[in-house]
């Protein structure tokens, strides 16, 4: 059976290219326009991996991943945080909030393949 993957982002282009990506190597996606959105989902449905933009309207990413640590459900699904802020102190804050990693966009499509890889076994 396919891993399920959740992806967050506020951009319909980043989401599309992410979706294509993860899609065209077998795995089953779900989207949310925004951490809010996320949440919800991740409270009525299981996901095995989650990938989250950090700067969203509603909730940001590293709120999305101190919410979803706190659920049981999510104490050990790899969250990664894809976004375009590479800041030292951010970063900092989304490993306090449990973040498993930290990429930059833009992403290559092949980097992400190999991390999604590598976090799910």
């Amino acid at each position: 059976m396919a891993k399920k993957l959740l992806i967050v982002d506020d951009s319909p282009s980043v989401r599309q290219m992410i979706e294509a990506t993860l899609k065209g190597a077998g795995y089953a996606v779900t989207a949310a326009k925004d951490g809010q959105e996320a949440f919800e989902k991740c409270r009525s449905e299981r996901f095995d991996f989650v990938l989250t933009d950090q700067n969203m309207p509603r909730m940001d990413g590293i709120t999305l991943i101190k919410s979803l640590r706190a659920m049981s459900a999510y104490a050990r699904v790899p969250l990664i945080v894809l976004t375009t802020e590479a800041g030292d102190a951010l970063k900092s804050q989304g490993r306090a909030a449990g973040a498993t990693g930290w990429m930059v966009k833009p992403f290559d499509p092949s980097k992400l393949l190999d991390v999604v890889k590598k976090v799910l076994g």
